[in-house]
Parts: structure tokens; sequence; C-alpha cells
């Protein structure tokens, strides 16, 4: 008899935690305590990156979830677009960055590209004192809300995975899970319950490395006469954010510089990116707090700022921003890149993956069932 599984949450961790069980014959029960998932894997730009992750075991899973990413989407019929990045530099210090960074990486398919070239990229780059970019083909795009809400459909009619929504789960009593009165069991239980993690087994998450993040992003209206932006667009400032882009010897040097120009920008980790979605929508951002208890406002200020930015190196049809919002997710303090933990015989934890949730959670979940997993 095949086991039997239940997931808490469906978001993407939760998502591909269920799919990697499924794949491997076993009878999983999703259960979510809203009607849909609507927490940070809905809220961020849909960008599958492994750009940001150093050479070795993270970038060898990003490309493994983005494999996933590529059998999910087309099962659900859902919109990406494998467009690769754009890195923009507009001083010789960025510049250096990013041919040091093409010239260390082995396996990476990137290139460095002049002034003339990245514009002939995208019609969306801001030419003025451009000196040139680095571009990455790896990079892809999916639409999160669609996606996240798709997937469950073909999860269950391709996989018979059963969801379980409007229902919160309140105490886990292994096999047991409960939500009020009503309970269910299963073989394993896993608990991928995002920034809801102090909900079940409050202790173990008092005592792990774990803070959450509030970032803030915005949406520009869809593009007129469908103008394309082509690559996603970064500025320089992602170049210090994304642990990748440490294999650059001169990086340090750079951060240096931002940490003098840019020190604002950089005690609200505002880093700016856009991606364009399939309707033509423009998604910017974003900025970085860290506490366990937020203001539920947004800082127009902040939005403001990105904003001003993105206009250093981008320019659109468009500039019309017609959505903004903030999303929560939870993150390591320890430099991590993701928790796994078992509370008890028969039960997994697994959260704390920060901004890579779309990039490694499929990844990663493959690794955890399929037992190839090892923390690094």
């Amino acid at each position: 008899m095949n086991k039997s599984a239940i997931v808490i949450g469906a978001g993407i961790v939760g998502l591909a935690t269920a799919r990697a069980l499924a794949v491997r014959n076993y009878k999983v029960t999703v259960i979510e305590r809203s009607s849909k998932a609507i927490g940070a894997s809905i809220r961020n730009f849909g960008m599958v990156w492994p750009i940001g992750q150093p050479e070795g075991k993270l970038y060898e899973r990003a490309l493994h979830a983005k494999s996933i990413w590529k059998e999910m989407l087309a099962g659900a019929g859902c919109w990406s677009y494998e467009g690769g990045s754009l890195h923009m530099a507009y001083r010789q210090d960025e510049m250096e960055v990013l041919e040091q960074f093409a010239a260390v990486s082995q396996y990476r398919p990137v290139s460095v590209l002049s002034a003339e070239e990245t514009l002939a990229k995208s019609p969306a780059v801001n030419g003025k004192d451009l000196l040139g970019s680095l571009f990455s083909a790896d990079e892809m795009i999916v639409d999160p809300r669609e996606a996240i809400a798709e997937i469950p459909g073909f999860l269950q009619s391709a996989l018979n995975v059963d969801f379980i929504w409007d229902t919160a789960i309140s105490e886990i009593d292994y096999p047991n899970v409960y939500s009020g009165r009503k309970s269910w069991s299963a073989d394993e239980l896993f608990v991928c319950s995002g920034q809801d993690f102090e909900t079940l087994y409050p202790e173990k998450f008092s005592e792990a490395p774990l803070t959450k993040c509030k970032l803030q992003m915005l949406r520009l209206e869809a593009q007129p006469d469908n103008w394309k932006i082509g690559p996603s667009l970064c500025g320089g400032l992602s170049l210090i954010h994304y642990h990748g882009f440490r294999a650059a010897a001169s990086l340090a040097g750079l951060k240096e510089r931002y940490e003098k120009e840019y020190s604002e920008y950089l005690k609200w980790g505002i880093h700016v990116m856009a991606s364009q979605n399939g309707l033509g929508e423009i998604t910017v951002g974003d900025s970085h707090e860290y506490a366990l208890t937020f203001e539920p406002f947004d800082r127009e200020f902040i939005n403001t700022m990105i904003l001003d930015y993105l206009g250093t190196f981008a320019q659109f049809r468009s500039p019309k921003v017609f959505q903004t919002w903030h999303g929560i997710y939870p993150k390591m303090t320890n430099g991590q890149s993701e928790i796994v933990i078992k509370p008890e015989s028969g039960v997994t934890i697994i959260n704390g993956l920060g901004g890579n949730g779309m990039t490694l959670s499929f990844g990663l979940c493959d690794e955890v069932i399929g037992g190839t997993y090892r923390a690094l």
C-alpha cells in the first residue's frame, strides 16, 4: 500500500513538497488555511533566478527547480518566458564586477555586452552613460498569481493530490493534524507554512535562526502596442544583493561605494529590478525590512525611491503604476538557504527560503523527499 502524506500550506514550498511526494507514489493531501494561497508566493516578481545563486549546489538546485517548473507550467497551461536577465553597468566599478563574474563563471550561460549590444537586447534600457551589461540566459519569468493558482488543479488531475482549502491546522499530534474538532492523519506530515511559522511547533521556531522580511513592490500597467522589454532588467544595487555575484573579486569595493552614495537605499534594503508578465505589465521592486512584526502600512517614500532608481537604468513606454503591495516571507539569519528540521518522528518542517522560494523550492523539496538533501 502506498504511503500517505499531509502537507500544510499551499504556497510554493507546499506545492513543491506535494509534487515531490506525489511523483513518488504517495497519497498526498494539502491543507491550506485560505481559499487560495495569498502569501509571499504570489507577491513577488515571478523570477526563477539561478544567477542569484553561487555556483555549486545552490546553482544546481536552481537549475533543477527550473526544469520542474517547466513541467508544472506546461501541465497547468500557464504562461512563462525564458528571456534571461540583463544587468547594466554605468560606472567602471560596476563593469568590472560584471566582467569578473563572467570570467569566473564556469558553467553559466553568461556574456558581457557592449552598450550597443545591450540596447539591441532590450529597448527599455536607459542608454545615457551606459558602459555595457552582463546577459545571463538562465533566468525565467512566471506569473506567480497565475501559477500558484493553477498548479493545484494540475497536481490534483495529474497526480491525484487532494486539496482542502479554508482550513487552518492549529495542532499536530503525530500522526494526526487538527483544525478545531476536525482531524486528518497520514504516515508523514510536512509543515510548509511560510511566514506563519509560529503557529505549529512554536518552541522549535523560537529556537531557530529565523526572522521575517517585508518587501514593497509595484506593478506598471500593460505597455501600449504590445511593447516588450525582453530580459528582466537589473540595476547595480542588485549586484550586492545576490550572493551569486560574490564570485567577483572587486564586489567589496563596489559595495563600499554604494554604502556612501546609496546609504538610504541600503538602509531599507532597496535594490531594483523589473520583469514583464504575459499581459505586458511590468513588476518593479523591491525593499527589505527585517523584523518579526511589521506595521501593516506601506511606506510611500520607499516606492518613490524604487521608481527613482529604476529610472537610472530603464525607461518604459508607460510608467503608470496601477498596483502596489507588500509581501512578508521568512528569512534565515545565519546565512543558510533554508531550514529543514524534524521536530518529531514522522514530521518535517521546510521553511526559511527567504526571497529564493520561486527559484529553489521545487529543487529543494525534490531533494528532501528524495532523500538526497544535505544542509549547506
